[in-house]
């Protein structure tokens, strides 16, 4: 099944602003979902679909930066393009901090909105990429005994199967089992690719 098509999400409170943008859009090319209120996009996104916001910053209600800090706090990484009325340099500061792909004053220019948004999308599509493959690291994981899970902390922390037969109190030729089995279930055929995931996967040598 192949994935679904990015969506370029729209949110403005004004309904002229909102058109033009989306219709702008769309005739790049790109699938446009459009709303009036940060509120009505929370009430219908799937943190699951692909794309980005292009997000208004000044809105009644439940704010454009109000509305990344609530994706935030949802763990949700869909990039942002900002679009402010007034040149608010604290605020574009404060949302790039934020991870903001850009921040562009109205009246916007067309092609700097295109490129911004394509910029946004790229940025989604690397940063699924890399989580998906963060969580099969994790599935992999997942399957290690516990022993095992001992003995990779060990074996990324570049000790040999005799040292760490010693710390936990077992025979070498034990240890090297495990230690081929956790690298078969890993996926891996040398030290250097069990370090280089494990860290992907936020796993730290032991001690």
């Amino acid at each position: 099944m192949s994935n679904p098509a990015p969506v370029v999400f729209v949110i403005d409170d004004e309904p002229a602003v909102l058109k033009a943008i989306a219709r702008l859009l769309v005739s790049a090319g790109m699938r446009v979902a459009a709303f009036g209120s940060p509120q009505e996009f929370l009430d219908r996104y799937d943190p699951a679909a692909p794309g980005c916001l292009v997000l208004d910053v000044s809105m009644p209600g439940l704010n454009g930066m109000q509305l990344q800090q609530a994706l935030i706090e949802k763990d949700c990484a869909l990039p942002i393009v900002f679009l402010t009325g007034r040149g608010d340099i604290p605020s574009s500061v404060q949302a790039m901090k934020r991870g903001a792909v850009d921040f562009l004053t109205k009246p916007v220019d067309d092609s700097s909105l295109i490129a911004a948004v394509r910029r946004a999308l790229e940025q989604d599509f690397a940063g699924r990429g890399e989580r998906g493959e963060i969580a099969a690291l994790r599935q992999r994981l997942a399957t290690l005994t516990p022993r095992e899970r001992e003995v990779l902390g060990h074996v990324v922390a570049g000790r040999r199967n005799k040292q760490i037969a010693a710390v936990l109190g077992t025979t070498e030729k034990t240890v090297k089992v495990h230690r081929a089995r956790l690298m078969e279930k890993m996926q891996v055929e040398s030290l250097a690719d069990l370090v280089r995931i494990t860290g992907r996967a936020g796993i730290a040598p032991t001690p």
